[in-house]
């Protein structure tokens, strides 16, 4: 493992009440590892513990087989070969581009410090910015000029904490490929810090989603995605419905109010557990032959769909609501009787509490 975090526990001193934030975790060469959660879910902290800028109660952290904290090791955050890219991106106001990128070039003559920082100007495609000023770049080249410079000192690892929350929508989208076309272009292990799941899934090759301190799953964003392991994850991450059930006979599907629901992932449960099911948007499709009928009770166009809540009868005459994405071409109306089918691809069991 070219990072391998153990045990990591952290007490914030001064909090009314004790907060633990409870980590382990490894990362190979080269990835791009996003730990989201909700605010005051400890993702922070964890980015802050990796850095050096706060110190565990106990546990270990490991860079490349260098210890930099344990039980008898404390690496000053400047010796651990770390970069950072902060939320407000940190650029210094009075220095130019170039002069920002090679701030932290040490130990470098100064032939070497102009091509190092030619190099990763290059990278980020701003090497005809570089005698320009901080405020004379949009929020998106100082982003890019920020990652030039905790690039080009060839850091151990790359730390990012929330880079696009300053960025407008369509400016956010296009730096998520951005950045995670330069991380990887420069063959550098990240670590990125978001409470954006949008943000996560585009840029990720494996995600961690922590709530209360404490990691809830760890997986590729596929997974993540289709296949959530708990509740919070279903409904943090993405949209989804949650419905009560058992697994079904045949084992590939769970018996629910709302009749038998084909599922892709039952975690080889025996028949007849009882179980939650995930069912996502996206798995319920409108199709006039579909099994299960309901009444639109609200409904917002968003451009890529229209989320509709659906009202659906079940059983016992008890009345649920499901959220349908319906394809944006569809006209559906407050009221209108419709009819749709679950697809298994989006759903997914979650074990019982």
């Amino acid at each position: 493992m070219y990072i391998k975090i153990e045990g990591l526990n952290f007490k914030y001193k001064n909090a009314t009440e004790e907060t633990i934030i409870d980590f382990n975790g490894n990362i190979e060469k080269g990835e791009i590892i996003s730990i989201i959660g909700q605010s005051g879910s400890g993702k922070s902290t964890v980015l802050r513990l990796i850095a050096g800028l706060e110190t565990p109660k106990s546990g270990s952290i490991k860079v490349n087989n260098k210890i930099m904290v344990d039980d008898n090791t404390f690496v000053l955050p400047e010796k651990r070969e770390i970069g950072m890219v902060f939320q407000d991106y940190a650029l210094f106001p009075h220095m130019t581009i170039e002069g920002n990128v090679k701030f932290g070039l040490k130990d470098m003559s100064r032939k070497e410090k102009d091509e190092r920082s030619q190099e990763v100007l290059e990278l980020v495609g701003l090497k005809d910015y570089k005698k320009r000023y901080p405020y004379e770049l949009s929020g998106g080249q100082q982003q890019r000029v920020a990652l030039a410079r905790a690039l080009a000192p060839n850091p151990a690892l790359l730390l990012l904490d929330e880079p696009f929350s300053n960025l407008d929508a369509d400016l956010r989208i296009h730096m998520r490929l951005e950045v995670k076309r330069i991380i990887k272009e420069a063959g550098a292990t990240a670590v990125f810090v978001t409470h954006d799941q949008k943000d996560a899934l585009a840029i990720s090759d494996r995600i961690i989603v922590m709530k209360d301190g404490l990691v809830q799953q760890n997986g590729t964003p596929r997974e993540i995605y289709q296949f959530p392991e708990n509740k919070f994850v279903a409904t943090f991450v993405g949209q989804s419905n949650i419905l009560e059930g058992k697994i079904g006979a045949d084992g590939n599907s769970v018996v629910t109010e709302l009749g038998v629901i084909p599922c892709s992932h039952t975690h080889s449960l025996a028949p007849g557990e009882p179980v939650y099911i995930s069912i996502r948007p996206d798995s319920l499709e409108m199709d006039e032959n579909g099994n299960i009928e309901g009444r639109i009770k609200q409904s917002t166009y968003t451009g890529d769909a229209i989320d509709a809540i659906v009202e659906v009868t079940i059983n016992n005459g008890y009345k649920q609501d499901l959220l349908v994405h319906v394809h944006p071409e569809e006209t559906v109306n407050m009221g209108d009787l419709v009819r749709f089918k679950i697809l298994p691809h989006f759903v997914a069991v979650i074990k019982h509490d």
